[in-house]
């Protein structure tokens, strides 16, 4: 793992040290170093890197882009993506509340997680599985054996192999009308995060279309504008199906860690005003800044092509 990018260190310290201590593990002495603006050392990948944190850094930082990775191919993103998961999961459920809630998104995350996720969870066995809660950042208000239900696609390709049990996965009712249905999968959420004034979720892993738009929030839309509501209806989704059911702002902000996942050239010119423009009126995920959680992007080198902001490259070579 290296940095590629100017030779300085990333303008959100504060945000991206604290999602490497997700990815590798870090010890107190390193972080209190951080803390300290004091010089310090990293091992990654048998390289030794050393660079200077000013202590001022973090006040004087701009909305953070996170931390961004990027891998050479999305097979080595989705491995890695899939051991975070692993990592987070076995971290959550050994703290207080012992247990881990992951919210997923569709399109290609679907065959990704499909075929990292199973073999990354397996050596905490099937009992750990019992103590998630698994939810879904938006879903197309079509039935699920319909090849658009991101729930569907799921349950075929890796609840299958993930035996996570069916109390504790929360889908929207496809048979209720689109409102309804958002009133019915966000009494669903409340239930499943009794005890939290928002439901809180462990991990988003969400990713990012090539207009900018996250969940089924979309450019300019109405829906960017909602506070009180957790999930909200959608009917004239600009990408079909036109009915979806949605994490709201909110919801997506008050996570303790939310994932950005995207690959391919198409990706390339978006991603760069999300993480380097700052734009009067930010698309969507660019909308997405955890108040008190980290932000992190995993990247191919393909959609990463346009960054000139650092950025740490990862290869299993």
């Amino acid at each position: 793992m290296q940095w590629v990018g100017p030779d300085r260190p990333p303008d959100t310290r504060g945000a991206s040290l604290a999602s490497l201590r997700m990815y590798q593990r870090q010890s107190p002495k390193v972080l209190e170093a951080e803390q300290q603006g004091r010089p310090l050392r990293r091992r990654t990948s048998g390289l030794r890197e050393r660079f200077r944190l000013p202590a001022t850094a973090l006040a004087m930082a701009a909305p953070a882009p996170g931390l961004i990775s990027v891998f050479s191919s999305p097979q080595e993103l989705g491995a890695s993506l899939a051991q975070l998961v692993a990592q987070r999961a076995t971290c959550c459920l050994a703290g207080a509340r012992a247990r881990f809630a992951l919210g997923l998104s569709g399109g290609s995350l679907v065959s990704m997680l499909a075929r990292e996720l199973p073999a990354a969870v397996a050596p905490a066995g099937p009992v750990s599985l019992e103590r998630w809660t698994l939810g879904f950042c938006d879903e197309r208000l079509v039935p699920f054996d319909h090849a658009e239900s991101t729930y569907g696609l799921y349950r075929t390709h890796l609840l299958s192999r993930l035996p996570i049990p069916e109390s504790q996965v929360i889908t929207i009712n496809p048979e209720l009308p689109v409102e309804e249905a958002a009133e019915d999968y966000a009494k669903k959420l409340r239930q499943a995060f009794q005890g939290d004034s928002i439901p809180v979720f462990d991990l988003l892993i969400l990713g990012v279309g090539p207009d900018g738009h996250t969940c089924s929030l979309f450019p300019d839309h109405p829906l960017l504008q909602e506070r009180e509501k957790i999930v909200a209806p959608i009917s004239d989704s600009p990408k079909p199906p036109p009915q979806r059911v949605t994490l709201t702002l909110p919801v997506l902000n008050a996570a303790r860690t939310v994932i950005f996942v995207a690959t391919g050239e198409g990706k390339a010119a978006v991603l760069k005003r999300i993480l380097e423009d700052q734009e009067e009126n930010p698309v969507p995920a660019a909308l997405v800044q955890p108040h008190t959680g980290k932000l992190c992007w995993f990247l191919d080198e393909a959609a990463a092509r346009l960054l000139t902001i650092p950025f740490e490259k990862h290869s299993t070579l």
